[in-house]
């Protein structure tokens, strides 16, 4: 039986891991928040690195810290099919949005994606209100 978090029904969670000093990823939220409106069966959110360091830290050491941005983060439940840093323009985005429902993305099965992936779910769902993007 395939597991339940990857199964084709379970939403595209899409997050963009960013810092509020940065001002690029200022100019990434209206892009971020323009792919939410065009693509409302995914859930958008916005987590910064800093106020949820804690979250995110991965007690095994497998995944580095983020250092560069926009760092985004596609997965479905916690089943990562990208993380990684992107170009910070809505063309790269809205690519990786066809791909992902296209079937184009296959699973990542690194381990810092395989954490980054499990913490923002967990993140995502203690905290939807604050983290969401629409």
């Amino acid at each position: 039986m395939p597991d339940a978090a990857a199964r084709a029904d379970t939403p595209w969670l899409v997050a963009c891991l960013c810092a509020a000093w940065c001002r690029t990823c200022d100019d990434y939220r209206t892009v971020l928040a323009e792919a939410a409106r065009a693509h409302p069966e995914a859930t958008f959110v916005w987590v910064d690195i800093e106020d949820h360091a804690d979250d995110l830290d991965d007690p095994d050491g497998a995944a580095d810290d983020i250092e560069n941005f926009p760092t985004l983060l596609l997965a479905r439940g916690e089943v990562p099919h990208f993380f990684g840093t992107v170009m910070p323009q809505p063309g790269v985005l809205m690519r990786l949005l066809g791909q992902a429902r296209g079937g184009e993305l296959p699973p990542v099965r690194n381990a810092a994606a395989l954490h980054m992936a499990r913490a923002v779910a967990a993140l995502a769902a203690r905290h939807p209100a604050d983290l969401r993007v629409e």
